[in-house]
């Protein structure tokens, strides 16, 4: 009997607990808590993304990745390097380990190198459909443009944005000289000569300029005037591509920016100016035109530098002016990408992490997604009001960082209209001027041409040129130079080819 009893206690004790474990996995599958059951519904992908950019948080404080996390059921590790120097060093360890991240950021030149290595996983077969909400978010088949190398794609160029930059003019200085806005090229060499001669601060010292800048930029919202674009930029003219060094109207605009400098309407210092410097010189009070982005004199931190200077200092936003070749500003480059994410070839062995990657692509894409990566969390940082995003002041404080995360891009225009409401108007004129659209960022270097080496050549002879240092009977000259000794020729050559096979010009 003693025997039977422990049998039948063992018996019922294994039946108990055969039955407590049966319910207790019931719960936690029910509750979507236990181990099994999460397998089940999918396993959490880690993603690691690295990038060139800086002013990410630490992960605990980090809202958009624990967003995007919880809603594609991912661990997004994303690591930021502040120096591009530093970016590229690690980048360039990571791809001779063979340990690539999961999403990279690339520039032109790094993403024909990694393509020349076969390291980069080719994204044309997939446009159209697993990443077709991505394709059609940047633009479509103009954007992917951007990112090929022998007609296929390697990497996803972000949306692009809008421009930024115009002329401003102190608009209490010309009013102080009884000057109209001026609308031509000779209106501005007047006005700009006028600010550097007629005392317009009223101080009875000499200690202003007319036109200032950074280097031969200063001249970028000239050149439209001519109906050419800046030194070295293609461009589509009279049905053909041209590069500008080769466009007759080159020499004219070198002649009339010769004539500024000559007569006294360009910052002497130009050419000496680094950093920020013009900008500088504006804000203080010593110059009176500059080309500059809206974002760097109409914020509201410069106009409170600016009105501490000057209470009555007021800068507008000036048109460029009608010349020869019409009235544009300066040019705007369609074929750049402000940056763009490529994928390793790697990653074609794994499908199930390319899979999780296409899904972050598409989500930061999409309505949801998008909002979460421009703006932050609705109801925090922002609300949204007659179908229009309206940010909280929780938005600047908190939300500064999530551009980080804006792996394919934004609506631009929409975009800043919410971080900067007050600045609606500069933002819709800068964007609105007529340009001439240039085609650099679709081209690829050829063999044996040095981009680098190029451009320092073309600017020592142009400053030459504007300087008085080399008179323009020799541009010829220095197109036959810079075409054999810097192989100039093979790559103009090599450019016109490209943008036609991609359907610019004859």
């Amino acid at each position: 009997m003693n025997k039977l009893r422990r049998a039948s206690l063992m018996a019922a004790v294994l039946l108990l607990a055969g039955a407590v474990a049966t319910g207790c996995a019931k719960s936690d599958t029910e509750g979507g808590t236990s181990a099994s059951g999460g397998e089940a519904a999918g396993k959490r992908i880690q993603l690691e993304i690295m990038e060139s950019a800086s002013g990410l948080p630490s992960p605990d404080k980090d809202f958009v990745k624990q967003e995007l996390d919880k809603a594609l059921n991912a661990d997004i590790v994303l690591s930021a390097y502040g120096s591009p120097d530093d970016y590229q060093n690690q980048l360039n360890v990571r791809m001779a380990s063979g340990n690539l991240p999961d999403l990279f950021g690339v520039n032109k030149a790094q993403m024909q190198q990694y393509q020349s290595q076969q390291l980069l996983l080719d994204l044309t077969p997939y446009l159209d459909n697993e990443l077709k909400q991505v394709k059609d978010f940047i633009g479509g088949e103009e954007a992917v443009k951007k990112a090929m190398v022998d007609g296929k794609v390697y990497a996803i160029p972000k949306a692009p944005g809008i421009p930024s930059m115009t002329m401003w003019i102190r608009k209490d200085w010309l009013d102080a000289l009884k000057l109209e806005v001026p609308q031509t090229l000779e209106e501005f060499k007047a006005v700009a000569k006028a600010f550097a001669e007629q005392d317009p601060d009223g101080n009875g010292a000499k200690d202003t300029v007319g036109l200032t800048g950074g280097s031969l930029s200063t001249f970028a919202p000239l050149y439209g005037a001519f109906g050419t674009v800046n030194p070295g930029e293609f461009f589509v003219k009279d049905g053909k591509v041209v590069n500008s060094l080769y466009d007759p109207a080159m020499r004219e605009a070198l002649a009339y920016f010769k004539s500024l400098v000559d007569e006294g309407a360009v910052d002497p210092e130009i050419m000496a100016n680094t950093g920020m410097q013009h900008q500088e010189k504006a804000i203080k009070g010593q110059a009176g035109i500059i080309f500059i982005d809206w974002a760097n004199i109409a914020k509201n931190e410069y106009v409170e530098q600016i009105k501490t200077v000057n209470p009555k200092a007021e800068w507008i936003q000036l048109a460029s002016p009608k010349g020869p070749g019409g009235q544009y500003e300066n040019a705007w480059a369609v074929g750049n990408a402000n940056s763009m994410f490529a994928i390793p070839k790697s990653l074609e062995n794994d499908k199930e992490k390319l899979q999780k990657v296409f899904e972050l692509l598409n989500y930061v894409s999409g309505d949801e997604g998008s909002r979460l990566v421009q703006f932050g969390i609705e109801g925090k940082h922002y609300n949204v009001e007659n179908g229009k995003v309206v940010a909280t002041e929780l938005m600047a404080k908190e939300a500064g960082y999530t551009w980080l995360y804006q792996f394919t891009g934004r609506p631009e225009k929409e975009y800043l209209k919410v971080k900067f409401a007050e600045q609606t108007e500069y933002i819709d004129f800068a964007s609105s001027q007529p340009r001439l659209e240039t085609l650099n960022g679709f081209v690829n270097y050829p063999e044996g041409f040095n981009v680098a080496d190029a451009n320092r050549y073309l600017e020592e002879e142009f400053t030459k040129f504007v300087y008085g240092k080399r008179p323009l009977t020799e541009y010829d000259d220095f197109l036959k130079t810079i075409g054999t000794t810097m192989n100039y020729d093979r790559y103009v050559e090599s450019a016109i080819q490209q943008l036609n096979a991609l359907g610019y010009g004859n």
